[in-house]
């Protein structure tokens, strides 16, 4: 009977690492992909997009402005390509980040690494949803111009002002706390009108989500103006 309990115990003892790395297996496995327009959106035109290192930098013309981008939990970084190619055609460059197990908060310093890598007059840090989230922890603890927040709020108190942006059909977000972080620093709020919590990316529909009322591409499309347009407001006050 011991020569049996101890073979047993040799035996669960063996299986609880291989259990445990197919679990992990299976949950880095499970994320939302990338579509077809994020593809697209990796190709270089009037905007030079290069893979790098850290993830993708999207240069277009700007010289004096970045937005570090910190992506959704479980979404593709590419996803966002649609979003931060056109934004930089018409503001500021924009480095987009690539995650471990894409989870924004398991790598919120990596925006210091391309702030020491890459010369800018005035750093902008921004995400996604907890990316947001994950962007804002890293204001309060580094010197940036300012904080970009889709379908996300800091849960701290910053100095930097922030633009956060929703839509009005999100079904995710939490409104009792985004309406909080109105008391947390200077905050300029935008709702789109029909647009939801996904499709500020391209991944398709997520859990939880409502659908949306506009075409995944007019809610980006208004996306990237209001930030283009909040930092050249930003940009001009700090050259006053």
């Amino acid at each position: 009977m011991k020569t049996k309990a101890n073979k047993k115990r040799r035996i669960i003892l063996l299986a609880i690492p291989a259990l445990l790395i197919l679990s992990l297996c299976l949950y880095m496995a499970d994320y939302y992909r990338a579509g077809d327009a994020a593809r697209a959106a990796l190709l270089s035109d009037d905007v030079l997009v290069e893979e790098t290192d850290f993830g993708w930098f999207f240069d277009g013309p700007a010289a004096d402005a970045a937005l570090i981008f910190y992506p959704g939990a479980k979404v593709e970084e590419t996803a966002y390509a649609p979003l931060l190619h056109r934004l930089a055609r018409s503001g500021p460059d924009v480095f987009l980040l690539r995650m471990p197990l894409h989870i924004a908060l398991l790598g919120t310093e990596r925006a210091q690494a391309v702030m020491e890598r890459y010369d800018y007059a005035r750093w902008y840090v921004g995400g996604h949803s907890l990316g947001g989230l994950a962007a804002a922890d890293f204001a309060a603890e580094h010197a940036v111009a300012g904080v970009v927040l889709l379908a996300a709020y800091p849960t701290k108190p910053l100095e930097e002002p922030m633009l956060l942006i929703c839509g009005t059909e999100d079904g995710v977000i939490n409104r009792e706390r985004m309406a909080k972080a109105q008391s947390f620093g200077t905050v300029e709020e935008l709702m789109i009108p029909g647009g939801n919590h996904a499709d500020f990316g391209d991944y398709g529909a997520q859990r939880r989500d409502n659908a949306a009322l506009i075409p995944p591409e007019r809610q980006q499309r208004e996306t990237a103006e209001a930030v283009a347009a909040w930092i050249a407001r930003s940009e001009s006050a700090g050259a006053a």
